[in-house]
This record gives C-alpha cells, sequence and structure tokens, in this order.
C-alpha cells in the first residue's frame, strides 16, 4: 500500500504545495471571480451512477429496488427497513450517532448517507462491500441489524408476499431464476445508483459563477488552499479513498481499527474511507461513531489532525458556509 509507505506527515503537504501558487486570493478576489483551473480536482456530478458492468438498469428493477429499500418486512420481526437507517426525507441518514436495529440494538458505527454511496470507492467505514449491490445485502443479515437469519430465509420470506415474484421476474427477465437473493441486492443497488442530488455547486462547476456567494467563493478559495480537497476531492467530493484518522496529529480516543477490521492489515489500522462532503450539512452528527455533532467543530478538527492547520473561527465559519453549497 503506497500510503503506508510514505511518511504520514509529510503526506498532507503534497496538496498544499501545488495549490500554493493558486492560494492567497483576498476576500475580493474570491467575490469578483475564480481561478476555474483549481476546480479539475472534483469533477461533474452524473446523474446517474451506472454499474461498470450491468450499465443502467430498467425502470422496473429500479421499482422493484425502491419497494425492497422501503419494506420493513426485510428485518427479522419487520420493524427495520432499509430506510430506517438512511432515511430519504432525512439527506439519506437517521440522525443518530448508531442506528437502532430490531430489538433495539445499536449498531457500531454511524450509519452515512445512502446519496451518492454508489459513487464511492467502496461502501462501510471500512470498505469491506465493494459496491451498493453487495452492501445492500449486509445488514439484512446482521443479527444487530435486520436479523434475518439467512439469504433463503430473506427469499422465502418474500416468496410469500404477494407480487414479490411477479416484479423479480419483470425485472430480471433474462435470467433463468430471478427470485434470488443476489437479484434483491441488484435491485436494491439499482435504486441507489440514482440517488443524485445536484447543488449549488454543480452549477458553479458548469460555468455559473453566481452560483455561489461570494462567502462561499471564499470558504471554497480556502477549502482547496488548506488542503481540504487532498482528501474530499472528485465529484462526490470524498468517497475516492482511505485515509488515516489522525494522519498528522493522533486523533483523541480512538479505539476503532477502521479498515484493518476488514482487512486484517496492520497497514491498514485507523484508516477509513473519507466521507462524501454532499449534503453534510444535513448528514450530522460526524465521524464513524458520530461522536461530533457540530459541523464547524468537525472542520476546526479536521483541519488540525489531518492537516496540521490550525483554522481561525472566520476561516470554519467560511468554509462551512461552502459545504452549504453541496446540498
Amino acid at each position: 500500500m503506497i500510503l503506508a509507505m510514505t511518511p504520514l506527515r509529510l503526506l498532507p503537504l503534497l496538496p498544499l504545495l501545488l495549490l500554493l501558487p493558486a492560494c492567497g486570493g483576498s476576500e475580493e478576489d474570491a467575490a469578483a471571480g475564480f481561478d476555474r483551473a483549481r476546480l479539475a480536482v472534483f469533477g461533474e456530478l452524473p446523474e446517474f451512477i451506472e454499474h461498470p458492468e450491468y450499465g443502467r438498469p430498467s425502470e422496473a428493477m429500479i421499482r422493484l429496488g425502491e419497494k425492497l429499500y422501503r419494506d420493513p418486512r426485510l428485518s427479522a420481526d419487520d420493524s427495520i427497513s432499509c430506510n430506517s437507517c438512511h432515511d430519504l426525507d432525512r439527506a439519506g441518514v437517521d440522525g443518530k450517532p448508531f442506528s437502532e436495529g430490531v430489538g433495539g440494538q445499536l449498531g457500531g458505527r454511524n450509519a452515512p448517507t445512502v446519496f451518492h454511496a454508489a459513487g464511492h470507492v467502496a461502501q462501510f467505514w471500512d470498505g469491506r462491500a465493494a459496491d451498493v449491490e453487495e452492501q445492500a445485502k449486509g445488514p439484512i443479515l446482521n443479527p444487530v441489524e435486520m436479523a434475518m437469519e439467512s439469504p433463503e430465509a430473506v427469499m422465502a420470506k418474500l416468496g410469500g408476499i404477494p407480487g414479490y415474484r411477479e416484479a423479480f421476474a419483470e425485472a430480471f427477465p433474462d435470467d433463468p431464476e430471478p427470485f434470488t437473493y443476489d437479484n434483491l441486492g441488484r435491485a436494491i443497488g439499482a435504486f441507489e445508483r440514482g440517488l443524485v442530488v445536484r447543488s449549488a455547486f454543480d452549477e458553479f462547476l458548469a460555468g455559473d459563477d453566481d452560483a455561489l456567494t461570494p462567502q462561499q467563493k471564499e470558504g471554497l478559495d480556502l477549502f482547496l488552499s488548506t488542503g481540504c480537497a487532498s482528501c474530499h476531492n472528485g465529484p462526490y467530493v470524498g468517497g475516492g479513498s482511505f485515509r488515516k484518522l489522525g494522519e498528522v496529529e493522533p486523533w483523541p480516543g480512538l479505539t476503532d481499527n477502521g479498515r484493518m477490521e476488514a482487512t486484517g492489515n496492520e497497514a491498514d489500522r485507523y484508516f477509513f474511507k473519507v466521507p462524501s462532503l454532499r449534503l453534510i450539512t444535513r448528514t450530522g452528527p460526524y465521524l464513524h461513531d458520530g461522536s461530533i455533532a457540530d459541523l464547524r467543530e468537525m472542520i476546526r478538527k479536521m483541519a488540525r489532525h489531518q492537516l496540521g492547520v490550525e483554522l481561525s473561527d472566520d476561516q470554519v465559519d467560511s468554509i462551512a458556509v461552502f459545504l452549504g453549497s453541496l446540498g
């Protein structure tokens, strides 16, 4: 792993060195315009996040996926659906540090937003699932979450619900055996791949200089010059890599081993998937353990522990205002 062989204290300096020629703009400069060459670190948000192998799914598959996503009968006691923890009416989260599963049991990590998740490098904080299709099958069988006994038990239960067998046959017309647990995952993933939300930031990236306010442009300038985009980049403003929490200064009280729990590799200890910052003002509390409720505190701590930068209150406020443009 290249990251593990690079001195961790030098990593945050690399993006800063690359950005230095463009840094130092005043608030007046930010209000007047923006050097668009600096925006290449992001990229255009797709309208639909297609599967690299299957491409764009049929409407029948998407409809089935949404029905499954919202159906609490996928849980052992008919109380928990995918939407319970990833509420589409609440920006894809439940607003809790840890979500409640069957019988009120609490999970061990914060439930991140499902919006744009299909475009991430992997799923879960530790990356143990390759894509949303694989991820969708995990919580249903997790004894703390939806607590179904087995894939066979799930399909037997669904098979007794009128309409599901027919919906699977319509969604997978070329499959000799459409009614399978793998196809359940594919259908839910197909629905989630359409959970894309454009924002003012996308209008700005597309060339509309007035889409962001002067303070948002100032915050974007700080976001870039501080080095935040070294991790939070790409069309999802994150979600594309794994980084160590406490890269420059150790993160206080960290006990979760992060990606190491999925890989067994000591070099992955305390590494987590970099979250997307889209919808970030609406998806707290923050971190893998939901331990930080305030976005400004999160910004300040990430700058200190990941980049070795102490931000002033005004700088934190400006970055927070910029993040509000992400949806």
